[in-house]
């Protein structure tokens, strides 16, 4: 049952307190179809549909939310008035002044797009298809494990506020990956396409996993599984590394995307997601990285999951530099933060479902490609390593001290691609990392990565975004 625009009005009216300055209701139904196969068999199977209905109101300067899975009428209205109260309890014990940025209502609809919806897929196929794509790597006695993953998402959401804003928005995803775990003789090492994490995943239909056409990486993905296992270890020291775009992808979510979020810095998620060494008397004048480097949040891009028409405050979705030519300019900020550093929302607050509350989360979080080829940035260094897909990961609460480590590496001797390297490693500190970006390759080699599952708040919401990158080199790496 979808509650109806009439519906949701009569809740906001029936909202009754002098000091009311806003409220707004949601509603989400989310859609999720998931399959998994592990060794030729079906490991896992799940679809549910979760709806929830959300009301948050501003009495005064205090904040009230309360949710229900019950989406009836009269539970909308019992809803409601648990928000009120809390937020006119809340209000009583305020210390401080809220202070929203404008918005102008908007009345809108807005849908991802897709060829082939997800759901038209018979479930027989998409295990089929999945099985067809793993069971060629097996048998192998060195194989331990091939599993494969199809997702299928898709979330409808209403919003309704008392600025005047009346919003529908639909967005449809797909994702899948393999991966592929080898051991012999105790040396372990996993491999997967084409990324970690459950695969890759776009705003897209069955289309999108047609065109990641994983029957044909098969046996790519197990030969490169089985000679890691016995590759040279990747060398400590320092060298200049060559990020590829995947791991590049993490690198920006992790270091760029999470610190520059303001409620971080502001303090308000310190107790769990932690906070951000970038603090708002650096913005403007605090280099981050090289010349090179240009870091956009832009929640317009097609075919990312990170993309919608309208944030959860009702703020249209919007494109706008975090990092330009290396200089620290912008948060992702919502109303409530925005005035804080005297600027407006730019639209990324967002909630799992309806059944949480709004907070401040990435949406496409980009690194702008260069103008140098990959190639010709491969044949300018004398010797360094190339390093792709990320396999473990380790970052302060300040997002300031980093270690990554990554399934993949390649040696470079002057110029040229050499031997397959297993377990690299590289660490560093964020604003040293990204200030030694000397070249960013061209979009030839800019790929978007979808990632669903970042999480953040408390309680947890796993949220779905994105980041575009490319391949870039970094001068004097610490490495191992």
């Amino acid at each position: 049952m979808k509650p109806s625009r009439a519906q949701l009005g009569d809740v906001l009216a029936s909202l009754k307190d002098p000091a009311l300055r806003y409220a707004d209701v949601r509603f989400t139904a989310t859609h999720h179809q998931d399959v998994r196969v592990r060794n030729g068999e079906v490991d896992n199977l799940s679809s549910d549909v979760d709806r929830a209905i959300g009301v948050r109101v501003l009495v005064g300067n205090g904040w009230g939310f309360a949710a229900s899975s019950d989406v009836s009428e009269e539970s909308l209205r019992l809803t409601a008035q648990r928000a009120l109260e809390v937020a006119e309890a809340s209000n009583i014990a305020s210390t401080e002044t809220v202070t929203l940025s404008e918005l102008e209502p908007h009345v809108a609809t807005w849908s991802s797009t897709y060829d082939i919806d997800p759901w038209s897929i018979p479930l027989e196929k998409k295990i089929d298809h999945i099985l067809g794509a793993t069971d060629p790597i097996r048998g192998d006695a060195r194989i331990h494990q091939v599993t494969g993953d199809l997702s299928s998402y898709r979330q409808e959401k209403l919003f309704a506020s008392t600025a005047g804003s009346w919003l529908e928005q639909t967005t449809t995803e797909m994702g899948g990956g393999i991966e592929v775990n080898a051991i012999h003789d105790g040396e372990f090492q996993r491999r997967t396409y084409p990324n970690p994490f459950g695969g890759d995943f776009q705003a897209a239909g069955w289309e999108f996993i047609e065109r990641l056409d994983l029957p044909s990486k098969a046996l790519l993905v197990r030969d490169e599984a089985i000679a890691l296992l016995t590759a040279p270890k990747a060398p400590a020291g320092r060298f200049d590394l060559i990020v590829g775009s995947s791991q590049l992808a993490l690198q920006v979510h992790e270091s760029c995307g999470h610190p520059t979020e303001l409620d971080r810095a502001m303090g308000l998620e310190i107790s769990l997601a932690g906070g951000s060494f970038l603090q708002p008397s650096m913005l403007g004048n605090f280099r981050y990285g090289s010349e090179l480097v240009n870091i956009v949040a832009d929640a317009t891009l097609p075919g990312a999951i990170g993309s919608f028409g309208f944030d959860d405050d009702g703020v249209p979705a919007q494109r706008f530099h975090l990092i330009d030519k290396g200089m620290f300019v912008g948060y992702l900020t919502g109303r409530d933060t925005a005035p804080s550093i005297g600027r407006k929302s730019n639209g990324t607050v967002r909630a799992e479902s309806a059944a949480r509350i709004p907070i401040i989360r990435m949406t496409n979080i980009n690194l702008e490609p260069g103008t140098t080829p990959l190639a010709d940035i491969i044949a300018d260094t004398k010797r360094g390593i190339f390093i792709d897909t990320n396999k473990s990961w380790s970052i302060d609460d300040l997002r300031l001290n980093f270690q990554f480590g990554c399934e993949v590496a390649w040696e470079i001797e002057n110029g040229r691609l050499g031997r397959l390297l297993r377990n690299p490693l590289y660490t560093g500190t964020t604003p040293d990392f990204w200030r030694s970006c000397d070249a960013v390759a061209d979009r030839a080699s800019w790929q978007v990565w979808g990632l669903p599952n970042c999480g953040k708040g408390d309680p947890m919401q796993t949220m779905r975004v994105a980041h575009g990158a490319p391949a870039a080199r970094f001068r004097n790496v610490e490495m191992g």
